[in-house]
């Protein structure tokens, strides 16, 4: 679906319109499922969150600016930042669990493995594409679920210029994604 697409679906949500709803949970939870599950690391929690993020969304949805920001970018900003309050809120897991983490890990189907492995490819071409240290700012906010304050302290920058770097750092990779 196109951005403009997913612009007008949050903006009839904003009206409670329930299709509207149904049509963009269809098309962008398997993103923000990704968001997720890649901060999380953990599928059940990453279930949850999602259920939570979509009810945020259902609430918020009046405050998203068309014009102000990308709608893809809105809603993964959104997991994103409940993904991180999960994280922060989760208790410290028991050695036992630790250990059985590892044991059994859910695989993608060949389909799936094709699909994700073409994704991050060009993903990470784009990426290439930025400066070496705007990549790795990328990388550690939107893959890794690091703060920008961890962000700016590693990268020796102020706050607001690592959100700087990261936005339009952003808007670099919208651009070279959409080619």
């Amino acid at each position: 679906m196109t951005p403009e697409g997913i612009s007008e679906l949050i903006s009839r949500v904003a009206l409670r319109d329930r299709s509207a709803f149904d049509r963009l949970y269809t098309s962008t939870s398997a993103k923000l499922f990704g968001v997720c599950l890649r901060i999380l690391g953990n599928r059940s929690e990453a279930e949850d969150a999602l259920q939570d993020i979509y009810v945020k969304i259902w609430n918020k949805a009046d405050r998203f600016a068309v014009a102000d920001t990308s709608p893809i970018s809105w809603l993964v900003a959104i997991a994103r930042n409940h993904s991180i309050d999960v994280l922060r809120a989760r208790k410290p897991a028991t050695a036992e669990l630790e250990k059985a983490v590892g044991l059994a890990e859910p695989s993608l189907n060949p389909e799936q493995s094709a699909i994700a492995s073409g994704e991050t490819k060009r993903i990470n071409e784009c990426l290439d594409q930025l400066d070496s240290d705007r990549a790795a700012a990328v990388r550690g906010a939107y893959l890794n679920g690091e703060s920008y304050d961890l962000l700016a302290i590693r990268h020796r920058v102020p706050l607001n210029t690592m959100r700087t770097w990261l936005r339009r750092s952003l808007m670099k990779l919208k651009e070279c994604l959409e080619r």
